[in-house]
């Protein structure tokens, strides 16, 4: 809950406007982090849990220390804009010829949206408050943007590590302003999985060693996405026909139920992107994929592991109408998207006997 705000406090202001602008959470929070959560993260790092994402190693004390991202920063604003979706988001993982992207990157890249949304708000502050300076970031600089969104009081770090509110559920893209602004602080959200497991029970991968903790290296997120080589065989069968992304540990959040479907159009979901047929995805050069996937965030992994994630789709998929559509990239200049395709083709194989 936000903490109360007397006439002339510049968060009653900055708020309102935020929520003009179509942000639906915002909060306010100094701009440190405790111990706990450095401490999270070097443990975190030290395990290698980060995988290929060096850059995470390489920034680790500007993203535990706000401070020394910008010394200047007395706040942070933390804003967040939902994207929870009007149907079952996991309603596409039993159609194995389609398939399943994440909600989040089935219409428009949400960094655009949250960008132009977050500069309209610091040209706000800084009308308001000509000495006031600030910085806006949207998922692009070392910033812990989900500790610092539950120090602002606009939900928790749930045990699947992402942020769970109890207005939004866990479908909240977040920002946030650094500004030399000295705000008030609202009370910081506490806590309020319980008991409950179903995020760590429902990851396919088995990617959480225990609660509050993710080994990126086996996240589906991460796999398809961040990764760039050969996805570990051990891994890929379950996968499933997720090819970008991955929504189970989200989609099963009790919290949810209290999410009303976004309206926002730019997230609404493209129907090319709703349910793709696999065997249309897997002939796509990289003209197609560059031409289909403009303005997505799908674009920025480029074709080679995008097809990559549809082959062992197809490999997945027990259908061995897809077999020809395999062995057509067992030879693709991609070494990678060739190894996966003819892993896909063996397993094809395996299921006509």
């Amino acid at each position: 809950m936000a903490a109360a705000e007397a006439p002339g406090d510049p968060r009653a202001a900055i708020r309102a406007e935020a929520l003009r602008l179509g942000f639906d959470a915002v909060g306010f929070a100094r701009a440190e982090l405790g111990p706990e959560v450095r401490e999270r993260l070097r443990a975190f790092l030290d395990a290698g849990m980060h995988g290929e994402m060096g850059w995470m190693a390489e920034r680790a004390e500007q993203r535990a220390h706000p401070k020394a991202l910008w010394p200047e920063a007395a706040s942070v604003i933390a804003l967040g804009v939902s994207y929870a979706p009007a149907g079952d988001p996991l309603a596409t993982l039993a159609r194995r010829d389609r398939g399943t992207i994440s909600v989040y990157a089935r219409n428009r890249d949400y960094h655009d949206v949250l960008k132009r949304r977050l500069k309209a708000l610091a040209r706000f502050i800084v009308g308001r408050w000509p000495g006031a300076d600030l910085k806006v970031f949207v998922d692009t600089a070392p910033v812990m943007e989900k500790p610092l969104a539950q120090r602002a009081g606009i939900g928790w770090q749930g045990k699947h590590t992402n942020l769970v509110s109890r207005a939004h559920g866990s479908w909240l893209f977040l920002g946030e302003i650094y500004t030399t602004l000295p705000l008030a602080p609202d009370p910081p959200e506490q806590d309020h999985c319980g008991s409950c497991r179903r995020c760590l029970e429902a990851c396919p991968t088995a990617a959480f060693p225990a609660p509050y903790r993710l080994d990126a290296r086996r996240c589906i997120s991460y796999l398809t996405i961040e990764h760039r080589g050969p996805i570990p065989h051990a891994l890929r069968p379950a996968i499933g026909n997720r090819i970008y992304g991955c929504d189970d540990c989200l989609a099963v959040c009790p919290w949810n139920k209290f999410a009303r479907a976004h309206a926002e159009p730019a997230f609404l979901p493209r129907a090319a992107l709703s349910a793709p047929r696999l065997a249309e995805l897997a002939a796509l050069d990289d003209a197609a994929f560059r031409a289909l996937f403009a303005g997505s965030p799908i674009k920025r992994i480029g074709r080679g592991r995008f097809v990559r994630n549809v082959l062992i789709a197809i490999g997945n998929a027990a259908d061995p109408g897809l077999r020809p559509v395999a062995q057509a990239l067992a030879e693709d200049p991609d070494p990678v998207v060739a190894e996966a395709a003819r892993w896909a083709a063996q397993r094809l194989e395996a299921v006509t006997g």
